[in-house]
């Protein structure tokens, strides 16, 4: 039985890895399994210098799933180089560094700071707010998107995907621009813009007022854009948007997914990668299904 599969060059064992922001580096992650069962592990997003995040309140629970508004704290790629790197190299798995940043040259920078690093792939996340355009996300415009993707791609030495926002009105055209840049692969869904009311305060809950939601109430949404996108593009994608279970991360690979992330999931159960992982190749075993290529985008 074949778990395999192939992304932008990269052959992974299987195809899950972890949602940017939900895993670290997979340091605490690792007290509970190995992570060298994960096809990869996905970083929480690395920018060119220690960013503190929003103020607290940032998390909230919702109906089916979570908003936060972390606002991308990260220690910076200094210490993402000099601990998580050697940390994540002590695993057989592959490592996607997810890369943030305010600018175009913020992201230039931590690109060209990782192209010697011994990392497989660079996952941007453009659903950041552009600083310079008056605080548009860089996914919510096609024109930005393609001219990000393509300055990027003149620097990576790495595979680059797009992680795309579906805040927007057409995510294929979005898919197409990343594409016609130079894009290697894409992975969608980011979180969709949400907020929550406390009506005790008579208050925003979250500090930031809005935050980004995530977990199963939006799975449907983003298994159909995966599959638009799929039909829209010819690079491969990376699906994600509240899977629970392998049934959940089936749905994105029938979709046209050829790996899926778990995210939200994470934050009940540290073993729920592991726990996918396991679930997709008892469907493969149960269906006598010889290799997980065959399931990729078979529903048209």
């Amino acid at each position: 039985m074949n778990t395999s599969v192939k992304l932008a060059g990269v052959t992974f064992k299987n195809p899950v890895t972890t949602a940017s922001g939900t895993f670290g580096s997979g340091i605490e992650y690792s007290e509970y399994f190995d992570l060298s069962r994960l096809g990869a592990v996905t970083t929480k997003g690395v920018s060119n210098v220690a960013w503190a995040g929003n103020p607290t309140p940032r998390v909230a629970e919702t109906y089916g799933g979570m908003l936060n508004a972390i606002g991308l704290q990260n220690p910076g790629m200094n210490v993402f180089i000099n601990r998580d790197i050697p940390f994540l190299r002590k695993y057989d798995t592959k490592i996607i560094v997810n890369v943030v940043g305010k600018t175009t040259e913020d992201y230039c920078e931590v690109v060209e700071r990782l192209a010697d690093c011994d990392v497989d792939l660079l996952e941007i996340n453009i659903s950041c707010p552009n600083v310079k355009e008056g605080g548009i996300a860089f996914g919510q415009d096609p024109k930005c998107v393609e001219a990000i993707t393509a300055q990027l791609k003149k620097r990576a030495k790495q595979p680059i995907i797009m992680k795309l926002s579906p805040n927007v009105t057409d995510i294929t055209e979005m898919a197409r621009a990343a594409e016609a840049a130079g894009a290697d692969a894409l992975s969608l869904i980011n979180t969709l813009t949400g907020m929550k009311i406390d009506i005790n305060r008579r208050a925003f809950l979250l500090a930031n007022k809005t935050g980004g939601l995530s977990g199963p109430a939006i799975k449907p949404i983003a298994v159909r854009m995966v599959y638009q996108v799929a039909n829209a593009v010819q690079i491969p994608i990376i699906g994600m948007g509240g899977i629970m279970n392998a049934e959940d991360a089936l749905e994105f690979i029938m979709a046209g997914a050829s790996m899926v992330a778990v995210g939200t999931a994470n934050f009940i159960n540290p073993n729920a990668t592991a726990t996918v992982i396991e679930g997709i190749e008892e469907y493969m075993k149960n269906h006598n299904i010889p290799d997980i290529n065959e399931l990729i985008g078979c529903v048209k």
